[in-house]
């Protein structure tokens, strides 16, 4: 009796260390972390935060463009860091589905004087987004801390070896264009998968991959709707999660609006995917969106 206690006890034992470890384990898997961009950490789960939108191309979509306006540039950039903008998204290429692309040397005479000029005026970081890896090596040189790859790695996977090589964040975004998809989840986790797979391959560290689902990319309507309702999926992927739907074609279509009257419809966006798991949102109303998203994370995050 007293072997058979003994061998029951030890089952118990093991059993309980085995099961720590897997509990450890898992908690390690889904912890996010921390990512360094600049002087900045980005503390994911402690809160969400806020990417402003600075378009630099003179077709914009929603229009906001300044076109290669650099004083109007600083001052809009200044006016959202101080609405409560985390990180500046500074592009110079539109990425509206019937835009034409445009050269690396024109993307870089617009972007590289304005990024040259906002490093010695705003206290945040600064994300290049471009697919270019000639643009994204300039562009760090100039002084921004983060690259913004809306093709994901497909259109210049060298991109990648410039992310690892100057140790800084890189956003992958899946993009459906130029592509056919069945089901949107499964296609958007399997493309992120790739760029994700890419990246690290390249070097880029694990805790410098940021995702983002690619609102508007290639999606339909329903697509759309769909990936913020089942934004939560993505945490499968064990990287933060980059929301962008400010004023996309999604709200309009819904709501029937232009894009300057799209507010209320990215405000609700901005929630629901806080709400799913977004650990940082772009958008182009800074103040507006800063308040729905505090708002939000008090009530998710018991904040």
């Amino acid at each position: 009796m007293l072997r058979l206690v003994w061998c029951f006890w030890l089952i118990v034992v093991k059993y309980s260390q085995s099961h720590k470890l897997m509990l450890e384990s898992e908690v390690m898997s889904t912890g996010l972390g921390v990512t360094r961009c600049g002087d900045r950490e980005f503390r994911w789960g402690e809160r969400t935060f806020i990417m402003g939108v600075l378009n630099l191309t003179p077709d914009s979509f929603s229009g906001d463009g300044l076109g290669g306006d650099v004083e109007a540039a600083v001052a809009q950039a200044k006016r959202l860091v101080a609405e409560g903008a985390d990180i500046l998204d500074v592009g110079g290429e539109s990425t509206r589905p019937d835009s034409a692309s445009i050269s690396a040397d024109e993307e870089m005479g617009r972007v590289i004087p304005v990024i040259e000029k906002l490093v010695g005026e705003v206290s945040v970081p600064i994300s290049i987004d471009t697919y270019k890896s000639e643009v994204a090596r300039r562009g760090l040189e100039a002084g921004a801390k983060m690259i913004n790859d809306v093709w994901g790695l497909r259109r210049d996977p060298k991109l990648a070896q410039v992310a690892a090589e100057e140790g800084v964040p890189l956003i992958i975004v899946a993009n459906q264009r130029e592509t056919t998809y069945q089901e949107i989840i499964p296609e958007v986790i399997n493309s992120l998968r790739r760029g994700m797979k890419l990246a690290l391959d390249s070097g880029v560290a694990w805790e410098n991959i940021i995702i983002d689902p690619g609102i508007g990319f290639g999606k339909s309507l329903e697509g759309n709707l769909e990936i913020i309702r089942r934004l939560g999926e993505l945490k499968a992927l064990g990287r933060p999660i980059l929301l962008g739907t400010s004023r996309k074609s999604m709200i309009g279509l819904v709501l029937d609006l232009p894009a300057e009257q799209r507010l209320e419809g990215t405000a609700a966006t901005v929630a629901l995917g806080i709400a799913n798991g977004a650990d940082m949102v772009r958008v182009h109303d800074v103040l507006q969106m800063v308040r729905v998203s505090r708002m939000t994370d008090a009530i998710v995050r018991g904040l």
